[in-house]
């Protein structure tokens, strides 16, 4: 079964994206955004606290009654359980609805730390209470998500995937999850735009992946695919996920996503694509100081 489209919204709040050059999006162009997501039949809206004003701009910008399943983010725990809660009520306050359709855990350190249980038991008393209908766990690869799932048993289990990091295709885990009966919907498909950028343009720390990107974007060529077109037909038949959530900077670029997710899949071998580099697939650490990385050995999955 091919996995839906979902929206993310970071592009909605702040400059994000690697090959982002149009910076924030302004809010008429998000009314147009929104306007044909709903006219997609796009449901899920992935809404972050952190990135900007996002919340009370989609509030300000979506139609009523939304068509939508809007997802808000908890703040870390270390401001305690009640601030925490105080912020998801005030996350869907801001959004102008009553309730959210799911509420994530943003960092799963908060789930392994001593407070893990606290927690879930918090959002789990919020889901009865109506507040939200559906509790889940944003992670990453080294988040060991299936180990999460079973313990938490999440409605939902949202994690990064693309062409170039298939650590999660590879282990089994997003299948398992699956197969517990959770959600799993796939985030980061594009890499933050990673495979859109001209290989001068990398910054110093990706420098040392550029030939295996040239590679990559030679492959989907020599096949009649362009990146856009290939990443989308990746994440979207991924045995296991039910949602790939999309970012966009423009009305048009949804229309691009939604025209490419519709073709017919190319031919490609999708092993020969993967990284398995701990720098190329962590975007906190492409513009860290990390000394000189210029002699570091890439090591293609």
């Amino acid at each position: 079964m091919v996995a839906r489209l979902g929206l993310g919204s970071a592009q909605f709040g702040c400059d994000y994206g690697i090959s982002n050059t149009r910076g924030r999006v302004g809010e008429e162009e998000v009314r147009q955004i929104l306007a044909l997501a709903g006219d997609c039949g796009i449901k899920h809206i992935d809404a972050a606290h952190y990135d900007g004003d996002v919340e009370r701009i989609l509030g300000r910008c979506w139609p009523f009654p939304s068509p939508f399943k809007p997802q808000v983010r908890t703040l870390r725990l270390e401001k305690g359980l009640d601030w925490l809660e105080s912020r998801l009520r005030r996350s869907v306050d801001h959004m102008g609805l009553v309730r959210a359709h799911a509420a994530l855990v943003d960092s799963a350190e908060d789930l392994t730390g001593e407070g893990g249980d606290a927690l879930w038991e918090r959002l789990e008393r919020l889901k009865a209470e109506g507040l939200i209908t559906r509790i889940g766990i944003s992670a990453t690869a080294k988040d060991q998500p299936l180990l999460l799932a079973k313990r938490f048993k999440p409605d939902i289990v949202q994690v990064p995937c693309s062409i170039l990091d298939q650590r999660l295709v590879r282990n089994g885990e997003i299948e398992a999850m699956a197969d517990l009966g959770i959600e799993v919907q796939v985030r980061s498909v594009f890499l933050q735009g990673l495979l859109f950028l001209p290989r001068e343009a990398l910054p110093s720390n990706l420098v040392a992946i550029g030939p295996h990107l040239s590679k990559v974007r030679r492959l989907m060529m020599e096949q009649g695919a362009d990146p856009l077109h290939a990443s989308l037909t990746f994440a979207l038949n991924l045995k296991g996920v039910s949602t790939v959530v999309v970012g966009v900077t423009s009305a048009a670029e949804l229309r691009a996503i939604v025209a490419a997710s519709e073709r017919q899949p190319p031919r490609l071998n999708w092993d020969a694509m993967a990284l398995n580099d701990d720098i190329a697939l962590d975007p906190r650490q492409w513009y860290a100081d990390l000394g000189d990385v210029s002699k570091r050995f890439i090591r293609v999955a």
